[in-house]
């Protein structure tokens, strides 16, 4: 599900108690795209840390999720993130999609068979939604659920050999 939410990785703690967590987001995109041209006309609806409580034995910091009114300015400021290293006040950062907790939920299914196929140097890639890719002889393999995999790696003994300590059972 594509939502209008993004996700400001690796800011600390108590930054947005002054101007609040929106001015964040202003002031990552006055200090790294001056020439994006939306400082003004950006509207963002809501922004705040998640999760709500702090755990102290937390090493990191909360990510701040805001939730912009048009997907367009999401999509700019990714389309602009993606070609340099992000800033916010000299300390680097990331900019990431905030996906829904199924998605989140079916990405990490599948890590155990990528940590396999990179193991082995497959080059995997997670696609949105949760779809796994990998480099097989020469070719770019991808499958949108276990099943589809389990079914080509029956096929293929090599990648029977490969995968075989990584879970491709079906869900109970």
């Amino acid at each position: 599900m594509w939502r209008t939410t993004l996700r400001i990785i690796g800011i600390p703690e108590c930054v947005e108690k002054e101007n609040g967590a929106e001015s964040v987001l202003n002031e990552i995109i006055e200090e790294n795209f001056q020439n994006l041209g939306i400082e003004g006309e950006m509207c963002v609806e809501e922004a705040f840390r998640h999760p709500r409580f702090f755990n102290e034995k937390r090493p990191t910091a909360r990510h701040i999720v805001v939730k912009m009114a048009k997907m367009n300015d999401k999509e700019r400021i990714f389309r602009a993130a993606r070609q340099k290293k992000i800033t916010y006040k000299g300390t680097p950062i990331r900019l990431s999609v905030d996906f829904s907790t199924e998605t989140l939920q079916a990405r990490r299914e599948w890590n155990d068979i990528f940590k396999t196929l990179k193991d082995k140097n497959l080059q995997p890639r997670i696609l949105y939604p949760a779809k796994i890719s990998f480099r097989y002889e020469g070719e770019i393999k991808s499958f949108p659920d276990k099943q589809k995999l389990r079914e080509f790696v029956t096929k293929t003994p090599p990648l029977q050999q490969i995968l075989k300590k990584a879970s491709i059972r079906e869900k109970r």
